[in-house]
């Protein structure tokens, strides 16, 4: 009698625990899934601005001069490989919302370019948290930048 007692007391005890440590845990799971899917999105980006720094450094120095030339030709092409991973520009880009205007491709002197990009992050969670203590919502949108500075080559 004293064992059937105790296990009817404690019937409801698992749903209980269960209920406290959901929001724990989905918090949880969602902040891993969205640092993972910034973290892919960074590593994205700055693969292509490595890529484009990459083109430019090769081609910038062109004429024989030893002078750095950045061109209109050029910086299309650096711009395109940023945003759509090939040259022509076409395709959809690789990250969304990433346009031609978050890019930069800037000749530093003395042989040196560099290639730069920005992008604003958009959390699937949204683009503000509302605030429960202070009564303002928080903003989640950040800016991922990502820049690489390479010597051209001729």
């Amino acid at each position: 009698m004293h064992r059937a007692a105790k296990k009817s007391a404690q019937a409801g005890i698992a749903a209980v625990e269960f209920t406290v440590a959901l929001p724990l845990l989905l918090f949880l799971f969602l902040a891993v899934s969205e640092f993972g899917r910034a973290f892919l999105q960074y590593n994205a980006l700055t693969r292509a601005v490595q890529d484009s720094a990459r083109q430019v450094a090769s081609e910038a120095i062109g004429n024989g001069t030893g002078v750095v030339v950045l061109d209109a030709a050029l910086l299309a092409t650096a711009k395109n490989l940023v945003v759509f991973g090939n040259t022509g520009g076409t395709g959809p880009a690789l990250l969304p919302g990433l346009t031609v205007a978050n890019v930069t491709v800037t000749n530093l002197g003395g042989g040196n370019i560099a290639v730069s990009a920005a992008y604003a992050y958009q959390p699937m969670i949204g683009t503000r948290i509302p605030d429960l203590v202070q009564g303002g919502p928080t903003p989640t949108l950040f800016t991922l930048r990502a820049e690489v500075r390479m010597r051209a080559i001729s």
